[in-house]
């Protein structure tokens, strides 16, 4: 099959992709572990993609526990050139429903407990991170959304990326809400980053499924609601995507290809031999 040049990272309630068809699964070992469970490499509407479950096959990690940076460098090594994150968000603002897909653009991370980098042990590189997520890939699927009834989408917002598993207390929900933060969840903002140290564009389709626990007319987050709206919403995200995908595919490079190289600042020679073999999906990849 021909090389997937879009990899998507499914979350809760999308462990398994309505309308994709799967060819191959296959194992593997990066420099930084396994990932979460065996790529799976297929096509959505007739086009090539990679497909990953961030939280196992069985759902068996929690946010903290996902190997981020062994997903993001197991798709790097199957060719993909971009990345779609899709996953469960509680909503921050009153116009934003369960139900509603936001198109998110900014990210502020909150997470504590996990490994963020692909650098360290002698290795330093410091990349641009200022706008966190392809805005050629929210427009494609923004566009895309206009032709599935029913589905309103919200292009723009910031993402807050908690530690979890559990959900805010009120006092932090009323915090990051008084910060302007539109949706809160805890993967995508460090998937964001190690996408752009792995040279790869990115976008976030977060899916609103409740209104964490800062609305009053709302009870407080329990995983019986949340499901009951992913089911909901996951249908309706595989139905963006089969719209989406031939073009997100036709945007072609990421534009972000080679970042970690040109942003070294270790003299490539002092790197270790241990660290330099592990990174070299990153630091060997031209422009």
């Amino acid at each position: 099959m021909s090389k997937p040049r879009l990899g998507i990272l499914g979350g809760s309630g999308v462990g398994h992709l309505a309308g994709f068809t799967l060819e191959e699964e296959c194992a593997v070992d990066t420099g930084f572990g396994a990932p979460s469970a065996a790529v799976r490499l297929g096509s959505l509407a007739g086009v090539p993609v990679a497909f990953l479950p961030r939280h196992g096959a069985n759902h068996e990690f929690t946010p903290t526990e996902v190997p981020y940076r062994a997903n993001l460098l197991a798709l790097k090594s199957f060719g993909v050139e971009r990345v779609l994150s899709v996953s469960a968000v509680g909503s921050l603002r009153e116009d934003l429903a369960p139900g509603d897909f936001v198109l998110v653009d900014q990210f502020i991370d909150r997470t504590f407990a996990r490994p963020r980098t692909y650098f360290g042990e002698g290795c330093v590189s410091h990349v641009p991170f200022g706008d966190p997520v392809d805005a050629s890939m929210v427009a494609v699927l923004a566009a895309s959304a206009e032709g599935c009834k029913g589905l309103r989408v919200v292009q723009g917002g910031t993402y807050l990326t908690m530690e979890g598993p559990a959900f805010s207390s009120r006092a932090e929900s009323e915090l990051y809400r008084s910060w302007g933060c539109s949706v809160i969840g805890m993967t995508n903002g460090t998937e964001a980053r190690l996408a752009r140290e792995a040279g790869l564009a990115f976008a976030s389709i977060a899916m609103v499924t409740d209104y964490d626990c800062w609305h009053p007319g709302h009870d407080e987050v329990e995983v019986g609601q949340v499901v009951t709206v992913m089911k909901r919403n996951a249908q309706a995200v595989a139905e963006l995507l089969k719209a989406a995908v031939d073009d997100l595919v036709e945007l072609g490079t990421s534009p972000w290809r080679g970042i970690a190289a040109r942003s070294l600042l270790t003299a490539p020679g002092a790197i270790p031999a241990a660290t330099r073999a592990r990174l070299a999906l990153l630091l060997d990849e031209s422009a």
